[in-house]
């Protein structure tokens, strides 16, 4: 599976992306909003992208995790993907991280609208929703210009780092995103 956008190729993960994930599961910045710490171990990631690899042989297929790659040069700098929630064929969840060195450039939008899209006409979703940590004030931005709607906030529902966080709730129906994209 590949989809392509004006300045993305999301693509099916490999286990030979584990390194470029290693390296901005280790950075600092990107580590801010994650249980993970600095010591993530090389296992650890290939666990982690095996994991993702493995989502292509569901049968039926119900994740979509896919890497981000920049066009001509198919090194991952991060991935995207939507997923049909458990016992819910109509709704499903978009999630995305993205290697620090790419921040600020509106990457992690792109491929989470495409994601989004493929949400709606693919896997003919009547919903896509997501949630971030509240203070990850640039995640929620990405869902927002996704198209996604605020739809909440829990209050300290997560705890890692030694502090609890509260975290915020966004979803999009198919009626909304097929006006908005007209």
């Amino acid at each position: 599976m590949q989809i392509r956008t004006d300045r993305l190729i999301l693509r099916e993960i490999t286990l030979d992306d584990w390194p470029a994930v290693l390296a901005y599961q280790r950075d600092p910045q990107y580590l801010r909003y994650y249980a993970w710490t600095e010591d993530r171990s090389e296992d650890d990631v290939r666990a982690f992208v095996k994991m993702l690899a493995d989502l292509q042989h569901q049968q039926p297929r119900r994740k979509f995790q896919l890497a981000i790659t920049l066009p001509g040069d198919d090194a991952l700098i991060g991935n995207c993907g939507i997923r049909r929630k458990d016992g819910k064929d109509f709704e499903a969840d978009i999630g995305y991280e993205l290697s620090p060195a790419h921040w600020g450039r509106g990457y992690a939008t792109e491929a989470a609208r495409a994601m989004v899209a493929y949400g709606f006409e693919e896997l003919k979703m009547h919903r896509v929703s997501s949630w971030c940590i509240a203070d990850n004030v640039a995640s929620a931005r990405v869902l927002e210009k996704a198209g996604l709607r605020p739809e909440g906030r829990l209050r300290l529902n997560e705890h890692f780092k030694d502090r609890y966080w509260d975290t915020l709730l966004f979803g999009v129906l198919r009626e909304e995103w097929q006006a908005a994209s007209r």
